[in-house]
């Protein structure tokens, strides 16, 4: 048996900080999973100033971006009608996961992560503190880190489901080719295609990435929500294949893993509830919970590391409650098109909505302005019933 001081399941963002920052520190590092990379990933792909500045602290450089790939107009719509752009919002960069992640996981296995791609987990022992892979070989661990997606393998062994269908997010999507390649064309974002959720374009050097996502329980007919947001944009749905994935948005775990098993990004539900960004959250998880499992092996106690872990992501548990609490406001159907007359009418509700994602701002400066503005859109919604 081949033993490691952590062993980290699923190469995205969450996995590769992950694994980068504990073998940066020395320790001996597996990254495990069972694709190889470049591979391809559902997510609209666009990259927030939140998750750069996190990428900076991770890995010690500005992530890389041509500068066609960098957005500052964003057309806001309510149900595909116009309800304010903003032509200098903070800086989003369009990439593709398969060429994002594939520099991901490099930036791992440059720092000393030995690779463990390409191969599948067929079992994991906590007791033993072993990990086996699918015809190949035993590693044993110190600490577990499962980054391994929204279906975690780990959070299955940990928790029996890997989440509460009664409260995950899904989302459609497909990249757009032909005609519908303008990699000059702003961000759109739109209000109420989805119940409880939103559409997006997203435009890119090689295609478009268009999507439609929100909770699954409010959204029995997604696929007649994305056929005919497509409709609207003009683009075939008949020729388009979807792919489709469920998203955590905001139904995150409290207890992000057992003892020396630890969960982070998707696996832990730490996506965004209102803008649905996931990549910033999961890169920091991922560094969070390598640090964890550094000092928890320091100190030679393993079981540690959920406290210490626990400890660290109180803020971002913090931020994501705040979200939760403001996301009625804004998706809830009553209340809906009194929010979208708000965001038309506010150049600064819609200036929030970005400096939140650039991280200028925190949920807690955008409640305290919302309170304000919650007897007037209560007024709109009993209005719009009358």
């Amino acid at each position: 048996m081949d033993r490691f001081d952590v062993i980290v399941i699923g190469a995205g963002p969450a996995g590769a900080a992950a694994a980068y920052v504990a073998a940066q520190a020395g320790l001996r590092v597996a990254l495990i999973d069972r694709k190889t990379f470049p591979r391809d990933k559902l997510c609209g792909g666009l990259i927030t100033g939140r998750a750069r500045q996190h990428y900076a602290e991770i890995f010690g450089h500005d992530m890389p971006f041509e500068p066609q790939d960098r957005k500052t107009t964003v057309d806001f719509r309510y149900r595909g009608q116009p309800v304010g752009i903003i032509e200098d919002a903070p800086v989003l960069c369009a990439t593709m996961r398969w060429d994002m992640d594939a520099m991901l996981c490099a930036h791992a296995m440059g720092a000393g992560a030995q690779d463990f791609t390409g191969q599948t987990v067929a079992e994991i022992d906590r007791d033993a503190r072993t990990v086996t892979l699918k015809g190949g070989p035993v590693l044993g661990y110190g600490v577990l880190i499962g980054a391994d997606g929204v279906n975690s393998q780990v959070a299955r062994a940990l928790f029996g489901q890997p989440f509460d269908r009664a409260h995950i997010g899904f989302g459609l999507e497909i990249e757009a080719v032909g005609a519908q390649i303008d990699p000059a064309a702003p961000v759109r974002i739109d209000l109420g295609a989805a119940q409880w959720g939103y559409g997006w374009v997203f435009p890119k050097r090689c295609s478009t990435t268009v999507g439609v996502g929100g909770l699954l329980g409010k959204n029995p007919e997604m696929k007649r929500a994305m056929s005919a947001y497509c409709d609207m944009l003009g683009i075939d749905a008949a020729v388009a294949s979807f792919k489709g994935q469920f998203l955590p948005f905001g139904d995150f775990r409290t207890v992000p893993g057992q003892g020396a098993v630890l969960l982070a990004g998707d696996a832990a539900g730490l996506v965004d509830p209102i803008t649905g960004e996931g990549i910033g959250y999961a890169m920091q998880s991922g560094q969070l919970a390598a640090k964890a499992a550094l000092a928890a092996l320091s100190a030679g106690q393993a079981e540690t590391a959920l406290t210490r872990y626990r400890h660290a992501l109180r803020p971002v548990h913090r931020a994501l409650r705040m979200a939760r609490l403001i996301r009625p406001v804004i998706f809830l159907p009553a209340l809906e098109p009194g929010f979208a007359r708000a965001f038309q009418r506010s150049s600064t509700l819609r200036r929030d909505y970005l400096r939140l994602m650039a991280g200028e701002v925190e949920y807690e400066q955008i409640l305290a302005r919302l309170v304000l503005r919650l007897p007037r859109l209560g007024l709109m919604a009993l209005r719009a019933r009358l």
